[in-house]
C-alpha cells in the first residue's frame, strides 16, 4: 500500500464514522502566542478543549502538517540519526469534541490499523494510564477495560505520567492517554525477547504509532488540574511511522515518503544509499529538512534572522551544510527535490503545487546565499590558521567559533571538522558558553510571565461588534496579569467588544473602558488563538459592572485607509507585473502600510509610478464597499476572492470587493465604506527583503498629505538655495558637472604629489635581512593615494618590506606590503603584522598577507608603529 493510498483509507474510514474532513492548519502558528509552530495536530483546536468556543463539528479528522523544532518538543538534533525522528511530518488525526469518548475512539483505532491496514494483531500492544501520586491520579481502568475487550490482557501496559499522560505544555488541556505500539523485528529476534519488554525503550523496531489522548483536565499555571467543560479525544498518529508499518519496513526512510528523494540525492551526489554511513546520514537530513522547508515557504513563513524565520533559516543552512560537506554540492540543490514534494503532496496539500516555481526560487536563492557564505567563512578560518601557525597556537578560540556560527552561519561540527583536517582543535567549551550567553539574552528579551485566566462571567464566545460600531457596551468575561520584563500588564476579556484584534497584518486597535466613575485604557487588542484579548493599563475595579468600550476613532480611521489601499494595491501590483504577485506578508497601522509581494526583479520606476497611478485613480472613482459575510469558502472561491496562502480560513469566510470584480479578497479586517476615504495613495519605498519577495512601503491620507507638502517645500528650500533659477533641474545639473571637473583636477594634484613622495621614499630604500625595506611616515592626502602609492612601489622594488604611516585629515593608517620573497622565505604575513602595528593607534584592520591596512584613534602614535615595525624586521 502506497502512502497516498494509507493516508486516503484513513481520511475515508473517520468520513465513514460521521467525522468532518478539516484542512491542515498551517505550519506557522500565528495567534498563539504559546507556540511558534504547528507542532500536533490538536493546536488549531485548542479552543474548543479550553471552553473558549463551541466547535462547529463534534466530530473531525485531518493530517496536520507539524513541525518540531523549538521549545519542548524539539526532534532537529535526532533527525537522520535514527529512522524515525523528523523535523516537518504528517500527524493523522481524529477528534471528539464533548462527543464520543474512550470506548469509540479505541475500537475504531483498533478497527482501521487491524481490519482496514492489515496490520498482525499479534505485533501490537498498547499502554495505559497507571496513575499518578503527585496529581493524585488512579490508573485508567476505564481505558483498560475496553482494551481487553479486544486485545490479550498480556498485551497491555501500564505507562507512566511520562509516557501515559499528554500535556499540551506547562500549562493548558491534558489528560491520560493509551499508545499503541509495534514491534516491527525479525521473528527470531520476537521469539528471543517479548515485544512486551521493548515498549517504551527507545527501541528502533518497537514503536510507537498511535496516541489516543483522552483530554479531561486543564493545567494550571499553579500545577493544580482542573475539569475542562467537557472530555473531549484527541489522538495523533505518525504518518510516516505508519506507512513504516503498513510496508514493513524497517525505517521511515525506506518507505516511499522518503526513496524518492533519496534516489534522486543519491543520483546526483554519484554516489550508493547505503554504503557509507556518514552520506546516508547527509541524504536522511537533506531529505528530511527539504520537507519542513518548502512547506514553511508555502505557508508564508520566509527565511529569515528572527524569530520562526531564522529557524526556518538553520533548517536550511544546516541541510546545504551536509550536502556541502559529505556530498560536495558546491552549488545549489536542494531546490531541485521540490518538484518531488509537489508530486507527493497534490492530493492533500495543493498549495505546495500552487506555489512551486516561488518556492524553488527562495530556496535557490536562500542556497546560493549561504553557499558564498560558506566560501568565506572558509577564507576567515584560513587567516585564522595562518595566525595561529605564526603564533604556534594549536586550539581555535570559543569566541572565535560563535563568531563563525553566529556571523557565517557555521554549526560548531562544521568548525570542528575543518580543524581536525588542519592539525587543530576547537575550545567547545568556549564556544558553549558564548551560546548559553546568547540564549540568557534572547530569554530575558522575550520574557513573560503569564497568570492563569481568572473567570468572571459564563460566556461561550465574545462577539466582535467592531465593523459597525466603534463603541459598544461591555461586561468582562475573564480577566488575568502577565509581566513582560518586570512590568505588570492587564489582560482583559470582553463579552462583546468594538475593538479589533491584530490580525491579517492589521495592528489591533486602541482605545478605553469607561464605566463606573473610572476609565481604564486599552493599549492594545491581540488575539489568543480565537480569544479578543485587550491589553490595559489596570484592571476596572469593578469586574462584574458595565463598560463603555471606546475605540480610538482617529487611529481606526487612519488605519482603515491603509488597509483599503492595500487591497487595491495587490490588485494594481497584478495588473502591472502579473498575475504571479501575491501577498506574503502586510502590515497595516495609522501611519502607513507596509505589503510584501512576490516577484523576482527590482520594480522600474515606471511600474512603480503606473502602480501608484492605478490606486489613485480607484481612489478618486470613490468605489464603495462591497462587503459580504458567513459566505461558504467554495462560493466565495468561485467569486474569485484571492486567499493567503499560510492562511487558516473555515468553512465560511467574509469577502471584501472593490468595483463589480477589481479587488476581491477573503478578509477580515476593517475598511473604508467608499475608496475616496482614503484620500491619496503615495508609495515611498520599493525593496527586496527576501528571495523572490519585494516590499513596498505606502501612506494614505492625511500621512501622504504631509510627505507632499514637505517635498514642496524642500523643492521651495533648493530653489532659494540656487538663486531662484527658472529650470531648477538644468541648475543641479550644471552643479554637478562642476563638482566632476573639480574632482578630476584634484585627482591630478593627488597624483602628482604621490608621485613626489614615491621618488622621495625610493631613495630611502634600505637592505636588512634579506629584503629591501621602507618604514617612513608620509604626507598622502586622501586613503586611495596611500593604497596607490603602496602598489606602485610593491611593483618597482624587488623583495619589498615596507610599512608606511600616515596622517590623513588627522586621523592615522597604516600600509605594510610584502614582496613575494620575503612572504615565502620569512613567513612574513602582512595582515598579521598591520593588526599588531595598529595596536599603537588603537585600531585595527586586515587584508592579504601581500597587502594590509588599518586605521585608528590615536594620531600620537605612528612613531611607535615606525619603531615596532623597524624592531619586526
Amino acid at each position: 500500500m502506497d502512502s497516498k493510498l494509507v493516508r486516503r483509507k484513513f481520511l475515508e474510514f473517520f468520513e465513514s464514522k460521521q467525522h468532518q474532513i478539516v484542512d491542515s492548519a498551517p505550519l506557522v502558528n500565528k495567534d498563539d502566542p504559546t507556540l511558534m509552530f504547528t507542532n500536533a495536530g490538536m493546536n488549531q483546536f485548542k479552543d474548543y478543549f479550553l471552553g473558549n468556543k463551541k466547535a462547529q463539528y463534534n466530530r473531525v479528522a485531518d493530517t496536520q502538517k507539524c513541525l518540531r523544532v523549538s521549545g519542548k518538543h524539539n526532534d532537529l538534533e535526532e533527525v537522520g540519526l535514527d529512522t524515525y525522528h523528523h523535523t516537518m511530518f504528517e500527524m493523522l488525526g481524529n477528534w471528539s469534541f464533548g462527543d464520543y469518548f474512550k470506548k469509540e475512539a479505541i475500537a475504531w483505532a483498533w478497527e482501521l490499523l487491524t481490519e482496514v491496514y492489515g496490520l498482525p494483531k499479534d505485533r501490537l500492544y498498547v499502554t495505559v494510564f497507571g496513575g499518578d501520586e503527585g496529581d493524585k491520579l488512579d490508573i485508567d481502568q476505564e481505558a483498560y477495560d475496553f482494551w481487553k475487550e479486544i486485545i490479550a490482557e498480556d498485551r497491555i501496559l501500564y505507562g507512566s505520567k511520562k509516557d501515559n499522560f499528554w500535556e499540551m505544555g506547562d500549562t493548558g488541556p491534558c489528560g491520560p492517554c493509551s499508545e499503541i505500539h509495534i514491534d516491527l523485528r525479525e521473528p527470531e529476534e520476537i521469539e528471543r525477547v517479548s515485544g512486551k519488554d521493548l515498549v517504551n525503550q527507545d527501541h528502533p523496531a518497537v514503536v510507537e504509532i498511535w496516541n489516543l489522548v483522552f483530554m479531561e483536565f486543564n493545567r494550571q499555571a499553579s500545577g493544580e488540574l482542573k475539569n475542562l467543560p467537557a472530555k473531549h479525544v484527541d489522538t495523533g498518529m505518525g504518518f510516516e511511522r505508519l506507512c513504516m508499518a503498513i510496508q514493513n519496513k524497517s525505517s521511515n526512510y525506506d518507505t516511499d515518503v522518503f526513496t524518492p528523494l533519496i534516489s534522486l540525492l543519491s543520483e546526483k551526489a554519484g554516489i550508493k544509499y547505503g554504503a557509507d554511513s556518514q552520506n546516508d546520514i547527509a541524504i536522511r537530513v537533506i531529505s528530511d529538512h527539504v520537507r519542513a522547508i518548502a512547506f514553511a515557504i508555502t505557508d508564508g513563513q520566509l527565511p529569515s534572522n528572527t524569530g520562526a524565520g531564522y529557524v526556518i533559516r538553520r533548517i536550511l543552512r544546516r541541510a546545504v551544510r551536509y550536502g556541502f560537506t559529505f556530498l560536495d554540492f558546491k552549488k545549489p540543490f536542494i531546490y531541485e527535490l521540490v518538484p518531488i514534494l509537489v508530486d507527493q503532496f497534490d492530493e492533500v496539500f495543493p498549495e505546495l503545487k500552487a506555489q512551486k516555481d516561488f518556492v524553488m526560487k527562495v530556496i535557490e536563492q536562500e542556497e546560493s546565499s549561504f553557499l558564498r557564505t560558506l566560501e568565506n567563512g572558509l577564507k576567515k578560518i584560513d587567516s585564522v590558521k595562518s595566525d595561529m601557525t605564526s603564533k604556534g597556537e594549536k586550539v581555535i578560540d570559543g569566541k572565535l567559533a560563535f563568531e563563525l556560527y553566529d556571523t557565517f552561519g557555521f554549526p560548531l561540527d562544521l568548525t570542528s571538522l575543518i580543524a581536525r583536517e588542519n592539525g587543530l582543535s576547537v575550545d567547545s567549551e568556549g564556544f558553549n558558553a558564548e551560546m548559553q550567553k546568547q540564549k540568557a539574552r534572547s530569554k530575558a528579551d522575550a520574557a513573560k510571565e503569564t497568570g492563569d485566566w481568572n473567570i468572571v462571567g459564563d460566556q461561550e464566545s465574545v462577539e466582535f461588534v467592531g465593523y459597525e460600531h466603534l463603541v459598544a457596551d461591555a461586561r468582562l468575561v475573564k480577566y488575568r496579569t502577565i509581566k513582560q520584563k518586570g512590568k505588570e500588564i492587564y489582560q482583559v476579556v470582553l463579552d462583546r467588544t468594538p475593538f479589533y484584534a491584530e490580525s491579517g497584518g492589521q495592528v489591533g486597535d486602541q482605545g478605553y473602558l469607561e464605566g463606573n466613575g473610572e476609565k481604564v485604557s486599552v493599549l492594545d487588542t491581540k488575539k489568543e488563538n480565537d480569544l479578543i484579548v485587550h491589553f490595559t493599563d489596570k484592571l476596572p475595579s469593578n469586574l462584574e459592572g458595565t463598560y463603555k468600550a471606546v475605540v480610538s476613532e482617529k487611529k481606526r480611521k487612519l488605519t482603515m485607509s491603509n488597509h483599503s489601499a492595500t487591497h487595491l494595491l495587490h490588485a494594481a501590483l497584478r495588473s502591472v507585473l502579473g498575475e504571479h504577485v501575491e501577498q506574503k506578508g502586510s502590515l497595516v497601522n495609522d501611519k502607513v502600510l507596509r505589503f510584501d509581494f512576490s516577484h523576482f526583479q527590482k520594480m522600474t520606476d515606471e511600474e512603480i509610478a503606473k502602480v501608484e497611478h492605478i490606486v489613485n485613480e480607484k481612489i478618486r472613482e470613490n468605489i464603495a464597499l462591497n462587503e459580504k459575510r458567513n459566505v461558504p469558502i467554495e462560493e466565495a472561491k468561485k467569486l474569485g476572492a484571492m486567499a493567503l496562502f499560510g492562511e487558516k480560513y473555515g468553512d465560511f469566510v467574509r469577502v471584501i470587493t472593490f468595483g463589480e470584480d477589481y479587488s476581491v479578497e477573503l478578509c477580515g479586517g476593517t475598511h473604508v465604506s467608499s475608496t475616496g476615504n482614503i484620500g491619496f495613495f503615495k508609495i515611498v519605498s520599493e525593496s527586496s527583503i527576501a528571495a523572490g519577495v519585494r516590499r513596498i512601503e505606502a501612506i494614505t491620507s492625511e500621512a501622504a498629505e504631509k510627505y507632499i507638502e514637505e517635498q514642496f517645500a524642500l523643492v521651495s528650500e533648493l530653489k532659494e538655495l540656487l538663486k531662484n533659477p527658472k529650470d531648477i533641474k538644468a541648475a543641479v545639473q550644471s552643479l554637478v558637472e562642476q563638482k566632476v571637473k573639480l574632482e578630476k583636477e584634484i585627482e591630478k594634484l593627488h597624483a602628482g604629489q604621490t608621485q613626489g613622495i614615491k621618488k622621495e621614499l625610493l631613495g630611502k630604500v634600505k637592505p636588512v635581512n634579506g629584503a629591501n625595506v621602507i618604514i617612513e611616515k608620509v604626507a598622502v592626502p586622501a586613503g586611495d593615494a596611500l593604497k596607490n602609492l603602496s602598489f606602485e612601489l610593491k611593483n618597482e622594488v624587488e623583495d619589498l618590506f615596507m610599512v608606511l604611516a600616515a596622517d590623513i585629515e588627522g586621523k592615522p593608517q597604516i600600509a605594510v606590503v610584502i614582496g613575494d620573497n620575503p612572504l615565502k622565505e620569512k613567513g612574513l604575513n602582512a595582515g598579521a603584522i598591520v593588526r599588531e602595528l595598529a595596536k599603537e593607534i588603537k585600531g585595527g584592520g586586515g587584508g592579504q598577507p601581500f597587502f594590509a591596512t588599518a586605521g585608528g584613534k590615536d594620531i600620537n602614535g605612528l612613531d611607535k608603529v615606525l619603531e615596532k615595525a623597524r624592531t619586526i624586521i
